[in-house]
């Protein structure tokens, strides 16, 4: 067992169905190993200038906004006028562009070697991420060590470590598999010694193929995670198991329903339990999409393909439709939405936002899901929403998001822990391409 220094998750260093899984099979190649930041630099004080801002708190943007930021922090944000600007600071001029918070995507599955790992959240920063969170597939010490790193260009890593479920001989041998109440019990006082930020139960029977959590099982997962300062997090199918784990005091779940639409005893389950958070991960909405916006990280060849399959599928749509009709209604009685994606695709957030607003919701309450309400869940008090005193991990875009949340895709820069991601550099060492 791995015995680690007492650390409280603060973060202070801190379905896209078939879509995002075929964006799970692209190899990346030529990963580049990036440096670690400094503890310490001398005071560096810019101001930004002329932006939109939305903040990622659901208030009302910022037009004409100036925000300052030294060395990794932001120290001031408002509007254009109202802030002191430092003498000597360096000035950018952002005018006719959009601010958004940097992402935080609460499900992720990324590659398990330490340079894959680092490639993959070279790929998240890319377009945006600021944060990822690996949902129980890790193993060994490694992820811990790239958590606990400060890295140039990359997303910052958490961690839920071994996830918890009944024997699933064939997938994967690295969650733990439990079949009592003991069992159910060491497995997260294992996790909590190794500080794991999120504890992670699997509740599906895989199409019967096997046998699944019982409550019983997991009602001790989540009071012993209870017990220890832990939140659970629950990967679900059906109706009947997201009630049992909601009386059972689950504290999110990594899915939405999927078998059928959400009934009264359900919402009313929900409304019970304000702190509950839902991330819906939606499938692919299985429609025709231009695809070409992500042509900076995949190679034609790849990119032709996942082209070719980005067609209408009837059966798709059905499938989206039922989880979108139990996200629209979640949202609409006031539970609090998360963001996911469930994969290692760099891209997948943009897809999940644009999936999120056809189900039902507004674009704003889209990027406060995907900012704020997700680094809540991860319990990052330093990140999620633009304010000062917190790290300066926002994205620049060339056209309001608010309009249409298709306009995240259109990067201009990205920005964390204050310095920019250099996005052509990536690029070019991924594909011999400079972003435009």
């Amino acid at each position: 067992m791995r015995t680690r220094k007492s650390r409280k998750p603060t973060g202070s260093t801190v379905t896209v169905a078939s879509l995002v899984f075929l964006g799970q099979l692209v190899t990346f190649t030529g990963c580049t190993t990036p440096e670690t930041e400094p503890a310490e630099e001398l005071s560096d004080v810019t101001v930004y200038e002329g932006a939109r801002v939305i903040v990622g708190d659901g208030s009302d943007p910022i037009e004409t906004a100036t925000f300052v930021v030294e060395d990794t922090r932001l120290i001031q944000i408002g509007r254009s006028g109202d802030i002191s600007v430092p003498e000597g600071a360096k000035h950018v001029d952002l005018s006719g562009h959009t601010v958004i918070p940097a992402l935080v995507d609460t499900h992720v599955h990324l590659r398990r070697t330490r340079d894959e790992l680092i490639e993959d959240l070279q790929h998240k920063a890319y377009y945006g991420v600021g944060v990822v969170m690996s949902l129980g597939q890790d193993s060994g010490d490694m992820p811990f060590e790239v958590r606990d790193a400060v890295l140039a260009n990359t997303a910052r890593y958490r961690t839920a470590g071994r996830g918890i479920t009944r024997p699933e001989p064939g997938r994967s041998e690295i969650p733990y598999w439990i079949d009592t109440v003991e069992e159910a019990r060491q497995a997260v006082q294992e996790l909590a010694t190794l500080e794991v930020d999120l504890v992670k139960i699997w509740v599906d029977d895989r199409n019967g193929q096997y046998d699944k959590l019982t409550p019983e099982l997991y009602e001790a997962v989540i009071d012993e995670a209870h017990q220890h300062g832990l939140r659970a997090t629950a990967h679900i199918f059906s109706l009947d198991d997201a009630k049992g784990l909601l009386r059972a005091d689950v504290d999110a779940f990594a899915h939405g329903i999927r078998d059928m639409e959400i009934d009264e005893e359900g919402v009313a389950l929900f409304q019970e339990r304000p702190n509950v958070v839902l991330v819906p991960n939606l499938p692919n909405r299985g429609v025709e999409e231009d695809l070409s916006w992500l042509s900076n990280t995949i190679r034609p060849a790849e990119l032709e393909e996942l082209q070719a399959r980005a067609t209408d599928n009837v059966d798709a749509q059905a499938v989206f439709a039922i989880q979108a009709h139990n996200l629209a209604t979640l949202n609409s009685t006031g539970v609090k939405i998360a963001f996911g994606t469930d994969g290692n695709s760099a891209w997948a957030p943009h897809v999940e936002m644009a999936d999120m607003v056809a189900a039902g919701m507004t674009p704003h309450e889209v990027i406060v899901a995907a900012t704020r309400n997700s680094a809540d869940l991860l319990g990052l008090s330093d990140v999620g929403t633009l304010e000062p005193g917190k790290s300066a991990d926002f994205v620049v875009l060339e056209a309001n998001p608010l309009d249409d949340i298709t306009n995240t895709r259109r990067i201009s820069d990205v920005y964390l822990r204050g310095k920019v991601v250099d996005r052509g550099g990536l690029s070019a060492n991924w594909i011999g391409v400079n972003p435009q």
